[in-house]
């Protein structure tokens, strides 16, 4: 594996002289950005695809919504559609992507949520078409320099730290690493609850931050949801069926509790019926009576889409809730909430 990152090596050096040259007519300004108007919260990462983004997005909605009037901004990745489109209580993952879906059925009229690749159209479209916002949140934009958000917060995972990772394709950095530098916090997640100091500090020394707003989170797995009409409380075996980029922190949490089976599609994969088929196909060869199918939330914003109430009727089908702990959680919120209310 490592021979062969080395033969991808030139292209990264490629695709990161295109990046940084990029960047810097960012920060000389020939390239200008937006800033947008409000107060706004990036919520990004330096690498492609699964670092928990979503959860720390769900953290600042619930810590937030209370006081603000919120609206999420995404790119709606995965959608079948194309433009600025704003959510409402009829939309699905189709018109509108996975991730935003989730928000939008879990948060309903509490906040806004809206889709659209360019940012800053979706930014203007938004002060006509939701004037009464008064916080920003963008889902997945910290490249998007086009844009200009107020508080942005960079999410790298504990087991592939970006001060680790190499460049794309040999790597999954998406610019260098000194993009950190336009972020105003790191949050270091899917970390072990109760992490030693030491190792805390050993991780702070490694990102080589430019200040001390670098905070740990844990995931934390609730209840199992069951969206179907078929009931199950003696769980023996779990077929899990994932469409993200990394299902093994759930593998591993499933797996100490039940018979895990996994079935692992691709990161926000379009299931097909015909992979429903295979899927129920699958879990009918399992002998005991005490087995459902779990999947993520997020991959259940695709597949409600396409099961069918008869298949709902037959089949077990639940998904995993889970959540976000940030440790120094007292420190994190006085950041976020002293930023949003200074005026």
């Amino acid at each position: 594996m490592q021979q062969f990152r080395f033969l991808l090596l030139p292209f990264s050096w490629i695709y990161g002289l295109i990046t940084g040259i990029r960047n810097l007519l960012y920060n000389v300004e020939i390239f200008r950005s937006y800033t947008i108007p409000k107060k706004s919260i990036c919520v990004g990462n330096l690498a492609v695809g699964g670092t928990g983004k979503t959860p720390h997005v769900v953290y600042l909605i619930e810590l937030l919504k209370n006081n603000q009037k919120i609206t999420v901004l995404s790119r709606g990745y995965g959608r079948k559609t194309k433009g600025f489109i704003l959510a409402n209580q009829h939309s699905n993952s189709s018109e509108i992507g996975d991730e935003p879906q989730l928000y939008n059925q879990r948060f309903g009229k509490e906040i806004t949520v809206s889709v659209c690749e360019r940012r800053v159209e979706g930014i203007n479209q938004l002060e006509t078409k939701a004037k009464e916002t008064s916080l920003y949140i963008l889902d997945d934009a910290f490249q998007h320099r086009a844009i200009k958000c107020g508080f942005n917060i960079l999410i790298t995972d504990y087991n592939n730290s970006y001060s680790k990772d190499w460049m794309l394709p040999a790597g999954s950095l998406r610019e260098w690493k000194i993009g950190q530098l336009r972020a105003d916090a790191i949050i270091v997640s899917k970390s072990p609850l109760n992490l030693p100091s030491k190792e805390k500090e050993n991780i702070i020394k490694s990102l080589n931050f430019k200040n001390t707003n670098i905070f740990f989170s844990s995931i934390i797995y609730k209840d199992l949801i069951n969206v179907s009409k078929v009931s199950n409380n003696q769980i023996e075996n779990i077929l899990l069926v994932t469409g993200i980029a990394n299902p093994t922190p759930l593998e591993i949490e499933l797996g100490k509790r039940y018979k895990l089976t996994s079935l692992k599609f691709s990161d926000h994969y379009d299931f097909t019926l015909k992979d429903i088929d295979s899927i129920h196909q699958k879990f009918d060869t399992f002998a005991s009576n005490n087995k459902i199918i779990v999947t993520t939330e997020k991959d259940w914003m695709r597949l409600a889409s396409i099961l069918s109430n008869e298949q709902l009727e037959k089949y077990p089908w639940f998904y995993q809730e889970m959540s976000v702990k940030i440790d120094r959680e007292k420190e994190f919120n006085e950041l976020i909430n002293t930023y949003v209310n200074t005026i």
